[in-house]
């Protein structure tokens, strides 16, 4: 006969089967809930920002955290489909669709750095001095080869933003090209070619020792890159851990987590590649 000792009380037979198996239940439920998805840029990995906050994150909460690294525009599609509980993107129009149909929720500003034009220290088309869009105009003027994402990420939108603005569609041109790949094989790619791209300063800074790339447009206004994080709602999908979610959320803006933000980097590369803005209002959406 099945019995089980609980406190002072002997449980017999099939109350004893049942409350074994109610707590089987917890502890599989338990051991479920330790893992987090978070479905992020490829730069924040690239940058090898996540490197060091992630381990502080899991020490910190005990949860383990799965990062995929894809396109911010992947990125959003994920947390669209329930499969990722977190996401920490950079695409703040497309970011605010999400929120808007109630799939994204706990929405936070987390950090922002800026866009820059790279490209040979040459400078054949001309870049050094010139806006964004002008800059733009010059590459497509000089027919001059330019890597682009070309993978629907936070980049490869600001990208087509300000191709849009500068009144030119370069998709099948001979001298625009697109890698498909994130931010560091894309910079190693526009080096090797010896090409113009548009990437995120973290990435670039942090990959600049391998690099025959120079900064050749940057402090334009339309090159702001704001980084934001966010659950995705529970409501909406049952499986997705929904704590877990909330503790990347809290941990992202916490002061301490802000403070490491705004230090990354300055060690090595003389300034942080990323500026915290979790105490800033303009988060919301």
């Amino acid at each position: 006969m099945n019995k089980l000792f609980v406190g002072r009380h002997w449980l017999r037979g099939s109350m004893a089967v049942a409350l074994l198996s109610l707590l089987w239940i917890a502890a599989a439920s338990a051991a479920e809930v330790k893992d987090i998805i978070l479905s992020t840029t490829t730069s924040t990995v690239d940058s090898g920002l996540l490197d060091e906050l992630v381990p502080i994150f899991e020490k910190q909460t005990g949860y383990r955290v799965k990062t995929i690294a894809v396109g911010t525009g992947q990125a959003l599609a994920m947390g669209e489909k329930g499969e990722a509980d977190v996401l920490l993107v950079h695409a703040p129009a497309a970011e605010k669709k999400l929120v808007d149909v109630g799939i994204g929720i706990n929405y936070r500003l987390v950090m922002h750095n800026d866009f820059i034009l790279a490209g040979p220290s040459k400078d054949p088309a001309g870049l050094k001095g010139k806006s964004a869009v002008e800059a733009l105009k010059a590459i497509a003027a000089t027919q001059s080869v330019f890597i682009s994402r070309g993978d629907d990420s936070g980049t490869h939108k600001k990208e087509l933003s300000l191709w849009k603005e500068a009144g030119i569609d370069p998709k099948g041109k001979p001298w625009y090209q697109e890698s498909g790949q994130g931010m560091g094989a894309t910079l190693s790619m526009a080096s090797q070619k010896g090409a113009y791209t548009l990437t995120d300063r973290g990435t670039y800074l942090s990959q600049k020792a391998h690099l025959e790339l120079a900064i050749l447009c940057e402090g334009d206004k339309p090159l702001l890159n704001i980084y934001h994080v966010m659950q995705v709602n529970p409501e909406k999908f049952s499986k997705v851990n929904a704590s877990g979610a909330k503790a990347f959320v809290d941990f992202m803006i916490a002061p301490e987590t802000q403070k490491r933000i705004g230090e990354f980097g300055k060690d090595k590369y003389g300034a942080p590649l990323f500026f915290p803005d979790a105490a800033t209002e303009s988060g919301k959406p």
